[in-house]
C-alpha cells in the first residue's frame, strides 16, 4: 500500500502534467490566432515524440523495432496521430474550454468500448459515469446551441481516436516492450505528419517558430509526468488531478482572449467531467 507521502508526489506530477496539458492547449489557441497552419502544429508536435524518442532509438539501434505484432505497433501510432490532428483542429473552431472539455470524453468511450473489444468487465459505476457523459454531450450539442458541430465533431473524433490509443495499448504491453512502443509512435507519427506539414507550409516569423519549437521540446513531458505520477501513487487518488487542466485552461483563455462557454455549455461540461471523474477512479480502483 502506497502511503500518503507517495499520493502527495504522485498528485503533484499529476498536476505538473495538467499545467503542461493546458499549456499545449493555450499555445494551440495562440498558433491559430497567429495563423500557423495546423498540419505545421501537429508536425512539430510529432517531431518532438520523435526527438524524445530518439535516444530509445539511438541506444537499441534496428532491434528496437523488431516485433511480431508491427500491424498493431502500426495501428497504436496512427491512432496517436490522428488524435493530435483532429485535437489541434478542434481549437480552431472551439474555446479552448470546449475543445478541453471534450476531450474529457476519451475516458467515456474508452469504457463503452473496452467490454466488446477487450472482453473487460465494466462495473456500474463505470457504465454511470459513461451515461453522464454522454449526456454532458448531449447538454453541450443541444440543437440550437452555440457550440461549432465541426469543431465538437473534431474534438470527439479525437476523443475516440484516444480510445485507439488506450485500447492498442492495453494490449501490446502484455506482449512488447515500452521502447518498442514508444519507437514506433515516434517514427510513424512523425513520418505519416509531415507530407502533410509540406503540402501545408507557410513562410513563419522567429517568433513562430520558437513557439512550434515550444510545443515540440515540452508536450511530450505529458507522458513522462502521467507515468511516473502513477508510479508514485496510487491510480484512485492521483488519477482525478489530470482534470485540474480545465481550470486552467479557462481562466487563462478567459483572461487573456475573453473566451468562454455559454451558461449550457457550462452545464454540459459539469456532466462530462463528472462522469469522466467517476470512472477514472473506479478504473483506478478496479486496476
Amino acid at each position: 500500500m502506497k502511503g500518503e507521502a507517495d499520493n502527495l508526489r504522485g498528485a503533484a506530477l499529476m498536476a505538473a502534467a495538467a499545467v503542461i496539458f493546458a499549456a499545449e492547449a493555450l499555445a494551440i489557441r495562440w498558433m491559430n490566432g497567429r495563423g500557423i497552419p495546423v498540419e505545421m502544429q501537429v508536425a512539430a508536435r510529432s517531431g518532438g515524440q520523435l526527438l524524445w524518442v530518439m535516444p530509445v532509438i539511438l541506444g537499441g539501434g534496428v532491434r528496437v523495432f523488431r516485433s511480431a505484432r508491427v500491424p498493431m505497433h502500426v495501428l497504436r501510432s496512427l491512432a496517436s496521430l490522428t488524435t493530435w490532428a483532429l485535437y489541434y483542429f478542434s481549437f480552431t473552431r472551439l474555446d479552448p474550454a470546449t475543445a478541453t472539455v471534450l476531450s474529457f470524453t476519451n475516458v467515456i468511450f474508452t469504457t463503452l468500448l473496452a467490454a466488446p473489444l477487450l472482453g473487460e468487465r465494466v462495473d456500474r459505476w463505470r457504465w454511470g459515469g459513461a451515461i453522464a457523459g454522454l449526456v454532458g454531450i448531449a447538454v453541450m450539442l443541444r440543437p440550437g446551441g452555440g457550440v461549432d458541430v465541426i469543431g465538437a465533431a473534431a474534438a470527439i473524433g479525437a476523443a475516440v481516436a484516444w480510445c485507439g490509443i488506450t485500447l492498442t495499448s492495453r494490449s501490446l504491453t502484455r506482449t512488447e516492450r515500452t521502447s518498442t512502443i514508444l519507437a514506433w509512435v515516434g517514427l510513424v507519427t512523425f513520418g505519416g505528419s509531415l507530407p502533410f506539414a509540406v503540402m501545408g507550409w507557410e513562410a513563419l516569423g522567429i517568433v513562430d517558430w520558437l513557439i512550434l519549437a515550444g510545443v515540440a521540446l515540452f508536450s511530450p513531458s505529458i507522458v513522462w509526468l502521467v507515468t511516473e505520477a502513477l508510479r508514485a501513487g496510487e491510480a484512485s487518488a492521483v488519477a482525478p488531478f489530470q482534470y485540474l487542466r480545465l481550470v486552467f485552461v479557462a481562466a487563462a483563455a478567459w483572461l487573456i482572449w475573453g473566451e468562454a462557454p455559454d451558461a449550457w455549455s457550462w452545464a454540459g461540461a459539469a456532466v462530462i467531467l463528472g462522469g469522466a471523474v467517476v470512472v477514472t477512479v473506479a478504473e483506478a480502483r478496479r486496476r
